[in-house]
């Protein structure tokens, strides 16, 4: 499909600002919202009326497909202010590849790059103000695409709708996590869309980690579909293990989303000449490894949380509890890595981008 755009992005600005009615001390993640909000329509074979204006509701059809079918796709990413007032965002080259490669697996059109970065950066640039100072505060970045072709016939959607959305937020946990190795449900399968971040993956793990919250865990560690013998991701997230001093995590596969945060980590990783394993990690191994003393950290990667540590999974009804550990990886590579985001240390990868 032809996905250039037809037209220059327009701007509408909001009147006042509600940014002097946040708490900015007092968020709760993704709740609330900036002043303004991107928006794009594709019809008739092309990307039309590139928008920004202030944030609100939309109108949509009851007999959007994206209700019907679940086309729709999304990415996560944020922006940082550093100590001088400048504000960065992190390797988006890397969210734009990746939500038009989820779109490509959802038969939805790629959208084009020049739009994507006009749009974000004058968007970011507009609302700056909500982008605060301070080490665990950001304004994430919500791309999403939606089909909205109206009717409800079982085909791809020829109409769609590509928004950006950003919130405040603050740190995404605030501890460590206790998760459960799934024994029953599964992420994704071979062949599936593990590797896009389609909205219905999502939505097919909320009921499994609610189940996982009732015995007192916050997170799910999902295992393969086929025999549930191979660790995956952790939540929401790419997960790491680390046994004695090396590494391990899940290699990418059409199951497995190729997370930002996890191959930054895997970067910083062989910078600082730590051994990691990108390969299938057994559920056997690593409670061998939790029963031996071996196992020394296990932590999940991702945008929203950057590394969570967590500190203790259960299999098969059994807890293992993970000691902290005073040299541990987990909070190693989060403080490398938000000195690169928040412009407090050298980036030797380039991953900065400016907000000029």
């Amino acid at each position: 499909m032809n996905s250039s755009a037809t037209q220059k992005l327009a701007i509408q600005k909001i009147e006042t600002s509600k940014i002097g009615q946040v708490d900015f001390s007092n968020l709760t993640f993704g709740s609330t919202f900036s002043d303004h909000m991107f928006e794009c329509d594709y019809k008739d074979g092309a990307w039309q009326n590139p928008t920004i204006r202030p944030y609100g509701p939309l109108t949509i059809s009851p007999a959007a497909k994206v209700f019907h079918y679940g086309q729709a796709v999304f990415e996560g990413m944020k922006a940082y202010k550093d100590d001088n007032g400048k504000v960065w965002l992190f390797r988006p080259e890397e969210n734009f590849k990746r939500i038009n490669k989820s779109s490509t697996r959802m038969a939805i059109p790629e959208f084009p790059k020049d739009i994507f970065f006009e749009a974000l950066t004058t968007l970011v640039k507009m609302d700056r103000e909500w982008v605060k100072p301070g080490l665990g505060n950001s304004l994430y970045i919500r791309p999403f695409v939606m089909a909205t072709q109206v009717g409800v016939s079982a085909s791809p959607s020829t109409e769609y709708k590509f928004m950006i959305l950003m919130s405040p937020a603050q740190a995404y946990y605030t501890g460590d996590v206790k998760v459960v190795i799934a024994e029953h449900y599964s992420r994704s399968a071979n062949g599936g869309v593990g590797a896009a971040k389609a909205a219905g993956n999502y939505g097919a793990q909320f009921f499994p980690t609610n189940l996982a919250r009732e015995k007192g865990f916050q997170q799910v560690i999902w295992t393969d579909a086929s025999k549930h013998e191979y660790l995956e991701e952790a939540g929401t997230m790419n997960v790491f293990f680390r046994v004695n001093d090396t590494l391990l995590t899940a290699p990418i596969s059409d199951r497995i989303l190729d997370g930002v945060t996890r191959k930054s980590v895997i970067a910083l990783a062989k910078r600082d000449n730590v051994a990691v394993e990108e390969r299938p990690v057994l559920v056997s191994e690593i409670v061998e490894a939790a029963k031996n003393g071996s196992l020394k950290e296990i932590f999940g990667a991702g945008t929203a949380a950057v590394i969570s540590p967590v500190s203790a999974f259960s299999y098969k009804e059994t807890v293992y509890d993970l000691e902290k550990q005073e040299d541990g990886y987990a909070a190693r590579f989060k403080k490398e890595l938000m000195d690169i985001q928040y412009n407090r240390g050298e980036d030797p990868f380039g991953w900065r981008y400016e907000v000029l």
